[in-house]
């Protein structure tokens, strides 16, 4: 029986590069500038005080974080080349050798060697290179190396992220901030490890408790600290 119609399939691992940079941008986003505020507002700063010192922590963090994804992901992206450099001249030198490479490489995942052989002369001939960098390299189109989508994901998500605790603060009076940022923080780490489960198609119930353990980790360390700086003070 012919299907009556063409069943598109959406796998998850597509979403995996843009992903894990806005989670890792929002999370850091919650967490380093709730930090900041609760540990200013620990030392006894005044109101104007912290939400400065909050806006210097969105600002300065978005910035920090697509520099370092930029940074992170363009070296990946250089070896990424790199090898395909490599891939195209032994191409070109010595076919014959990188046929039965591919050959052998099907052959280990199961295909007969007349088949495998079969196989690998199909998709040389189609797109030599693409057919290596894939099955002998691991490079894909679903998992190359982006730069610029990896560093706008990061820095927009932290913006994201950090705008939350800053609004938390602006509705809160000053004498409560160190109480309600923890209870706030925490919930919206809850939901963004939610979000980012639900997203990757995952179960939901560990990535919150793991985002949430240790955003609290850093909430309380922060505090501390502000608390010790503004007794000395």
């Amino acid at each position: 029986m012919r299907p009556s119609h063409l069943h598109k399939e959406g796998h998850f691992v597509r979403r995996i590069g843009w992903i894990r940079a806005a989670v890792l941008g929002a999370n850091d986003g919650i967490v380093s500038t709730a930090s900041l505020i609760v540990g200013v507002a620990a030392a006894g700063a005044t109101k104007g005080n912290i939400i400065v010192a909050g806006v210097a922590g969105l600002v300065g963090g978005a910035m920090s974080m697509a520099a370092g994804e930029y940074v992170s992901v363009s070296s990946q992206s250089d070896a990424e080349n790199a090898d395909l450099a490599r891939e195209k001249a032994e191409l070109a030198n010595d076919p014959r050798f990188e046929l039965q490479e591919l050959t052998n490489i099907y052959i280990a995942r199961g295909l007969d060697p007349d088949l495998a052989g079969q196989v690998a002369k199909q998709l040389m001939a189609k797109d030599a290179l693409a057919a290596h960098a894939r099955d002998e390299l691991g490079i894909s189109e679903t998992t190359t190396a982006r730069p610029i989508q990896a560093a706008m994901a990061s820095a927009s998500s932290f913006a994201v992220g950090a705008i939350l605790p800053m609004l938390t603060v602006l509705a809160t009076p000053v004498g409560a901030v160190v109480p309600v940022m923890f209870v706030a923080s925490l919930f919206f780490l809850g939901a963004l490890g939610a979000v980012g489960a639900r997203t990757g198609g995952a179960k939901i119930l560990k990535p919150v408790i793991r985002v949430m353990f240790w955003g609290a980790v850093a909430l309380a360390v922060t505090a501390g600290i502000g608390t010790l700086f503004g007794i000395v003070a």
